[in-house]
């Protein structure tokens, strides 16, 4: 099963930990980017479920990209806090999608939260606080 769901391209915003986990996929709205990937078998722990550091990085991602697209595009942002609850399994062939939704956007700081799904099933859910960065 590869098929992507409508609505998602290529991610286009590359990082050397998640080149690996490749191919990423991203559908942005008004509100937030979405985060999504066909998990394989390189994606999983021992156990053969989607390992939780992928999981946790692409929440990161998503929910960062979302605090960016609030605060108008042209922010840099770096992660102040990051909690995720793992609440049930997600395996290789399933699509993985972390749907972020922004609670607040200010000026410093920025709160996000953001569900995972796994063929649209709820394993985790996510939310982050990141701070605003002034170019050096």
């Amino acid at each position: 099963m590869s098929e992507v769901p409508e609505g998602f391209a290529r991610h286009t915003r590359k990082s050397p930990l998640t080149e690996p986990w490749e191919p990423i996929y991203a559908k942005r709205n008004a509100d937030s980017v979405h985060l999504g990937l066909r998990l394989a078998e390189a994606h999983t722990n021992s156990r053969g479920f989607a390992h939780g550091g992928l999981i946790s990085t692409l929440a990161d991602n998503a929910m960062g990209l979302s605090c960016g697209l609030a605060l108008g595009g042209n922010t840099r942002l770096v992660t102040v806090s990051l909690n995720v609850d793992f609440i049930g399994a997600a395996k290789p062939g399933q699509w993985l999608e972390i749907a972020p939704t922004v609670i607040r956007a200010g000026s410093t700081l920025c709160f996000v939260q953001a569900l995972i799904t796994a063929d649209g099933e709820i394993c985790a859910r996510a939310s982050a606080t990141f701070r605003t960065i002034k170019p050096t």
